[in-house]
Order: structure tokens, then C-alpha cells, then sequence
């Protein structure tokens, strides 16, 4: 295997095939990112960042945290100003996000800041030592807490405000199916004493036989594919912890034609290491992020369901740019010194959300409401027009 591995959670798994036989790549891909205390998630080393795997929207410039700050403040408004407005974060990372909303609305949206209170659900020890790290200064203040994400989907805390998550679907246990002569078939994931290997069977649960009439698209003859059942079982989760508000969701994905399409015949599975991508998740055992793209069509209609109805559903940079990015690009270029390496720096983070192909067009904003009868956000208005966005500076 190239690269590092942890030779703990390689002995972990393996022992589980010897044991059982094949397993389904979807408890394979669990075990090397969840696993207690060896998966990637819950091990120590950098995984966001220069030093780590990969890097996500708020590591680009705080911009983005103040953005999505605004748009919580909209759904505040639309809420009539409850005094107890919660934002909780799923898979919050390193905290930035939460950090850069926080401190942006403490400076901009005091009366809001006043009555946010922001709660974090993580599961991996290692984020959750640098989210209090971070946040010390919030959490002295007691605007933010700590919660098991098994607690908050269970809704043992029902809340009124916003669900948050950016890019945490994407890191869901996945099975891997294929359509072989004409029939569904799901990838197992075998060792021969010296390799991992693949061989497809019937699926491991119906549920995978249901899918695609219900969430997909049609697979072509010889087409791999991934199927996120854990998506559909967070949304139920989801549901029964919002009271009265919203759920909006970041990441990177498609609709299910879209994603499903002949084009992808290999599936959209991917793991990064030191920022470079590879296809092959059977190296680098617990060293290396896992993830697929999402299937927005499934989270869609699955919110239909249970109580979650789409409002918007949009390309990351139109939404920003609906909230103001251009705006506030234009108002950094006239405020800030343009003979500074500073100022280069942060003109080319900001406008790293605009480029075609980057962040901006992969990645989506989706977002639901609860108890609400029809809704308009700002962040799916056209994204060309004036916007209410007047940021007094550009933090860097």
C-alpha cells in the first residue's frame, strides 16, 4: 500500500473479514473513518487546513461565515425575532464557521448576537478539543455548547433556529452498488492475505433495492454507483430535533439524474491525502479522508416526507453572491490598501468562490423549513441585483 497507514485499524478489519467473510464497502468505509479509536475522524493529525487532507469554505476566507451569518439573521426575522434563535452545527470541523458567524454577528447584528445561542454536535474528540480551543471566548460568554450528534438527532433538545451542516453529508458511510446484466448488485469488499479486493453480491438490505425508484436515477449496464442510506436516516434524525425553522445544508453533490448519469460511470467515490486526490479508498488505512457526492434529490424528497420541505436549492457561488459577496468585494478593493500582500491575499480568497469549476459551482446550498407556510430567502433571489448586504469591513 502506498503511503501510511494504521496498521491497528487495518489488523481491526481484517479480523472482521476473516471472521464474517466480505463485508459491505459501507461498513468497511465506517470502520476506517469512525472507528472509536483508530478511524480517520477521531485520530489526532491535521485533516482541514495547509497541514492536513483537504480544505473547506471557511478555511478560504471569513467571508463565508459572515455570509451565512446573514442569512441565519434573515431566518431570525422571518421567525419573528424568538429570543432563543439556536444554531446547531453538525460535523463543525475545526470551529471556524462558527467562529466567523459569532463574531460577526457580536460586531454587526448585536440585537441577533443577543439572542443566538449556538451548539455544536461532534463526534470526533480531536475536532472537539480545537472547537473549545477556539471558541473559548463564546463559550465564557455562554453562547455555545457541546452535544453528542446521536442526542441532538434523537431529539432529546428540540430547538427553534437553524440545523447547519457544511460538508458533513458527503462523509457518510456509502455502499457501493453496480448494475450487472440487468440486476442491482452490491460491492463487497474481501482480502486475499495480502490485498483488499471487491466482488459484488446481492444487496445487503432491501433498502438499496428501494433506492433508486425512490431517491436515484437509473444505473446503466456495467455503472458503479453510491448509495447514501445514512443521509435518509439523518433527515429523519433532523426532523425530530426542529421545532420551528430551518435546515440548511452545504456540500458538494447533485440531483439524482445528474449524479446518476451514464457520464459517471465509475461513481463519484473519492479520498484525499495532503490534497491529492486518488479513487483507491484501500490504501492508506485511516490516513486519508473517504467521500461521495451527495444525492440532493434523496435529502429533497425524503424532506417532503418527514416534514421538511425545500425551499431553495442553489450553486454555492449564486447564493453567496445573493448574500453580497460581490458587494463586499467591491467595498474591501475600495477600503483596504491595495499595495499589500494582505490585500492580494484576500481579494484572491474571496474571489475563489466565483471560479467556475471551484467551490463555487460544485458546491450547493440546500435548504428546508419546518412550520412555516412559503418562504423567501435572500440567498436564492437573482444573485445580479442589489442586495441588502452593507458589511462595514472585511475581516481577514
Amino acid at each position: 500500500m502506498a503511503g501510511p497507514e494504521n496498521k491497528e485499524l487495518l489488523e481491526i478489519i481484517l479480523r472482521g473479514i476473516r471472521q464474517r467473510g466480505a463485508i459491505p464497502f459501507a461498513q468497511f468505509m465506517d470502520l476506517v473513518l469512525y472507528h472509536p479509536q483508530h478511524g480517520y475522524y477521531h485520530s489526532p493529525r491535521q485533516k482541514i487546513g495547509p497541514e492536513g487532507d483537504y480544505y473547506t469554505s471557511p478555511n478560504v476566507h471569513s467571508i463565508f461565515g459572515h455570509l451565512i451569518a446573514h442569512q441565519l439573521h434573515e431566518m431570525w426575522e422571518i421567525l419573528d425575532h424568538p429570543s432563543s434563535f439556536t444554531v446547531a452545527e453538525m460535523g463543525a470541523g475545526k470551529g471556524l464557521l462558527c467562529a466567523d458567524i459569532l463574531r460577526y454577528c457580536r460586531e454587526d447584528l448585536p440585537e441577533f448576537y443577543e439572542n443566538v445561542h449556538y451548539v455544536l454536535a461532534e463526534l470526533s474528540p480531536a475536532f472537539l478539543n480545537e472547537q473549545r480551543s477556539l471558541l473559548s471566548e463564546f463559550l465564557e460568554a455562554g453562547k455555545v455548547e457541546w452535544i453528542y450528534p446521536d442526542s441532538l438527532l434523537h431529539g432529546q433538545k428540540p430547538f427553534t433556529g437553524c440545523l447547519l451542516s457544511n460538508e458533513l453529508v458527503d462523509s457518510f458511510p456509502v455502499h457501493l452498488v453496480c448494475q450487472e446484466k440487468g440486476e442491482l448488485r452490491e460491492i463487497f469488499v474481501t482480502h486475499d492475505g495480502n490485498t483488499f479486493g471487491e466482488i459484488s453480491g446481492s444487496p445487503s438490505t432491501p433498502l438499496l433495492q428501494e433506492y433508486f425508484p425512490s431517491y436515484g436515477s437509473p444505473l446503466h449496464e456495467g455503472q458503479r454507483a453510491e448509495v447514501n442510506l445514512k443521509a435518509l436516516d439523518w433527515m429523519e434524525g433532523v426532523s425530530r430535533t426542529l421545532k420551528r425553522g430551518f435546515v440548511m445544508t452545504i456540500d458538494y453533490g447533485y440531483e439524482a439524474q445528474e449524479l446518476y448519469h451514464p457520464s459517471r460511470h465509475q461513481g463519484t467515490l473519492l479520498c484525499y491525502f495532503r490534497h491529492t486526490p486518488s479513487p483507491n479508498p484501500y490504501e492508506r488505512i485511516g490516513y486519508q479522508d473517504i467521500t461521495a457526492h451527495v444525492n440532493f434529490s434523496a435529502l429533497i424528497r425524503k424532506g417532503e416526507t418527514t416534514g421538511l420541505p425545500k425551499i431553495g436549492y442553489t450553486e454555492q457561488y449564486r447564493f453567496l453572491a445573493a448574500m453580497g459577496l460581490l458587494q463586499a468585494l467591491e467595498n474591501f478593493e475600495k477600503s483596504f490598501p491595495q499595495n499589500s500582500l494582505e490585500f492580494f491575499k484576500n481579494k484572491l480568497a474571496m474571489k475563489s468562490f466565483l471560479v467556475p469549476g471551484g467551490m463555487g459551482t460544485l458546491f450547493k446550498v440546500f435548504i428546508q423549513s419546518r412550520g412555516l407556510e412559503e418562504v423567501k430567502l435572500m440567498g436564492f433571489q437573482d444573485p445580479f441585483t442589489r442586495s441588502i448586504y452593507k458589511p462595514k469591513k472585511c475581516a481577514n
